[in-house]
């Protein structure tokens, strides 16, 4: 009959264990690598989402940016003909009380300020 000494048995346990903890090991670093590949995955996606953002929101600050060029010129020619009525008509030279054309003034300010997207690319 087969005796198996104390080392034997001991040797054999241990070729055991070392077999188990290699196949824990390996199947844990396969589970990782498949999550960081689907986390990975992921990730791409939501850069790509970012990047479609990105540049639909460029489009519309591009698009804006034309809107106030646009309306900047309007308001610049129909100056030009209140200041080409004026010329001819004698009121234009008559004195504005100062409260009203203070109350012109801030309100004309005021609508500048609110929009000028300048101070908002900064």
């Amino acid at each position: 009959m087969f005796k198996l000494s104390k080392v034997n048995i001991a040797n054999t346990a241990l070729i055991i264990i070392g077999f188990v903890f290699t196949i824990y090991f390996g199947y844990n670093n396969y589970q990782e690598k498949k999550q960081l590949k689907k986390d990975n995955a992921e990730l791409f996606g939501k850069i790509e989402q970012l990047n479609q953002d990105i540049t639909r929101n460029n489009q519309i600050i591009a698009d804006n940016e034309n809107n106030k060029r646009e309306l900047e010129n309007q308001s610049i020619e129909r100056q030009e003909q209140i200041n080409e009525q004026l010329k001819n008509n004698d009121c234009a030279s008559q004195f504005v009380p100062v409260p009203v054309s203070n109350s012109l003034y801030n309100r004309a300010k005021g609508l500048r300020q609110s929009t000028d997207t300048g101070k908002f690319a900064q």
